[in-house]
């Protein structure tokens, strides 16, 4: 009898949850259809579709399932990403390449904690702009943003992070080629350059390949480092936050999600995992991320995103600049 109760428990919770899941599902379908056929950046779809039937879901059956999918199907997402990368990837870098990829990512980020203050806000909406920039985009926006502990502001901003990341990346990818031709880089310079700026995985394939194939597999290598760089990043804020309260320091484990991407990094670099698997598993991932995107915007209205104000705008534009930049230095003094 126990057993036929909880079985009832489960069964009555999941059919709770199901109207917000689907409805996160088919505004995931409809963004990558609109994306597949008439090109841009599916995330910015699904969250933009999202934000438009805010004021319908508001206090409706999706509730519970929105909620759902915009944290634990985020926290899915975000740990199947560590499939995408190996270390076999990592070693074709070198010494100079990655250590340059990891000041500049360090610098960005500081620099965003520090420059929010100057603009108006606080430390936390500077690290969560900053480790979009320097890291990858909407993922590391969502990733830091599960990494910090809930405020009043928190969806908002995070929702705002990924509008700007993900609409000054498409810029890059139409920008960034053209700038690294007309100064003359070569395309293992063009390839480091895009990949160690752009915010996001696709922007940067685009950007790397529309040079050269050279180029493009340079970009994709250095791209994926830096999202290799979202593991000690995320496990930075939550300590952070953590020891801010010591009463959560005990028996203190990171977060899950993180113990799921370093696991499978682990696993798609010791050869265990099938290129077919990595492919099945690198899709699911990006299903996960857009679905928990579209349920993020389910949960904010366009009014509070517009609230912030365009210095935030400018905060997430002088962040893209200073890691274009340093990376441009380092390629004319090391490279």
């Amino acid at each position: 009898m126990p057993v036929l109760v909880l079985g009832a428990e489960k069964y009555a919770q999941l059919k709770s949850l199901m109207p917000g899941i689907m409805l996160a599902v088919i505004l995931a379908f409809a963004a990558t259809f609109i994306s597949d056929h008439h090109g841009g950046p599916t995330l910015l779809y699904a969250l933009l579709f999202g934000m438009s039937l805010n004021s319908l879901v508001e206090g409706s059956s999706a509730k519970p399932g929105i909620e759902f999918t915009s944290k634990s199907i985020l926290r899915i997402g975000v740990a199947l990403l560590g499939v995408r990368i190996g270390l076999d990837q990592i070693t074709q870098l070198g010494l100079t390449s990655t250590t340059i990829l990891v000041i500049a990512v360090i610098i960005t980020i500081i620099s965003g904690v520090l420059l929010a203050r100057f603009f108006g806000f606080d430390k936390r909406f500077g690290l969560l702009t900053g480790g979009a920039t320097a890291i990858c985009g909407a993922s590391a926006a969502l990733a830091i943003s599960a990494a910090m502990p809930n405020s009043p502001n928190k969806e908002r901003s995070t929702l705002f992070a990924v509008v700007a990341v993900t609409t000054l990346s498409t810029l890059a990818m139409i920008l960034y080629p053209p700038l690294a031709l007309w100064m003359e880089m070569t395309p293992e310079e063009s390839g480091f350059f895009i990949g160690g700026t752009i915010h996001d995985v696709a922007q940067v394939v685009g950007a790397g390949y529309s040079i050269s194939p050279e180029a493009g597999d340079a970009a994709t290598v250095a791209k994926l480092f830096r999202v290799a760089l979202l593991v000690p990043i995320t496990l930075f804020v939550t300590t952070i936050f953590k020891q801010s309260n010591p009463n959560k320091m005990k028996a203190y484990l990171p977060p899950l999600f993180l113990i799921g991407f370093i696991v499978f990094t682990g696993l798609r670099s010791t050869g265990l995992l099938s290129d077919f698997l990595i492919t099945q598993l690198s899709e699911l991932s990006r299903w996960c991320l857009i679905t928990a995107i579209a349920a993020v915007g389910l949960k904010t209205s366009l009014r509070d995103v517009l609230q912030i104000g365009h210095q935030a705008l400018i905060l997430v534009v002088v962040e893209t600049l200073i890691i274009a930049g340093l990376i441009i230095g380092s390629i004319y003094l090391i490279h």
